[in-house]
């Protein structure tokens, strides 16, 4: 009863954290799971399923707000998922430490780039809703969603900087899409796939997906409550220390 009370817990603050920022919920989700004794394989796999609850969480709360623009959901879609079950298939073959080296570095730049941008996404500026734009867009999107099958530490985090980035997106807006398309369809993807090609713990999962549903309801709650400064600030805090604690799992 306390491990579960306990994986409710870390499920609840690290989806909470992820719905307001865009992603992270592995920074402290996959690493409780491996210290509780899950070899990677299998503690990835039970994380990136319950990890789907985190997006059914959000959406209940993004979608009653509307603005979807069907182009962007149908190239994430589209785009990404491909690269999702490629990742999700590759990733056993990968050394972990040296994936988590590379992902770490990434993910702090993302930060750092945040950072240095002051004015980045507290504005809507949509932009690039072109058929070049959307074809770039989607092709960037593919290569996320090859890290965001393999390795579920941050990877919404490049997500959300993308539509960012790429599309103009305030930051309320691309954490809304990242969630609801990225927690649902990816990762349902990723879970799909590697439930298929991994063992997973079945009688783990009650408490990791109810603390997700309520993590990725209120962080949607206070991210359209409080707006894009907020959302941007925990987006800068996030991708650092997301990126620094996998830089100190990959040491050996």
């Amino acid at each position: 009863m306390l491990e579960h009370i306990l994986l409710f817990i870390i499920s609840l603050v690290a989806n909470t954290l992820s719905s307001l920022a865009g992603g992270g919920a592995g920074l402290l989700q996959l690493p409780v799971l491996i210290f509780l004794g899950l070899p990677f394989g299998i503690a990835l796999a039970t994380h990136k399923i319950a990890s789907v609850a985190l997006g059914l969480g959000a959406s209940i709360k993004y979608l009653k707000t509307g603005g979807y623009r069907w182009q962007l959901v149908a190239i994430m879609i589209g785009g990404a998922l491909p690269g999702v079950v490629l990742g999700a298939n590759v990733i056993l073959q990968i050394p972990a430490n040296i994936a988590m080296l590379s992902l770490g570095c990434l993910t702090i730049a993302l930060g750092i780039y945040s950072i240095v941008k002051p004015h980045l996404g507290l504005q809507d500026e949509l932009k690039n809703l072109s058929v070049k734009g959307y074809f770039i867009g989607a092709l960037g999107l593919f290569l996320i969603g090859i890290l965001n099958g393999s390795l579920t530490s941050g990877t919404g985090l490049f997500v959300t900087m993308w539509l960012i980035y790429w599309f103009g997106m305030g930051y309320a807006r691309a954490v809304s899409y990242t969630l609801v398309m990225v927690g649902i369809l990816w990762n349902g993807a990723g879970a799909i796939t590697l439930a298929l090609i991994s063992a997973v713990q079945w009688s783990w999962l009650p408490a990791l997906l109810l603390g997700s549903l309520l993590g990725g309801y209120l962080g949607a709650h206070i991210a359209l409550t409080k707006g894009n400064t907020l959302v941007k600030r925990t987006f800068e805090v996030m991708t650092i220390v997301t990126g620094l604690a996998l830089l100190l799992k990959a040491l050996p």
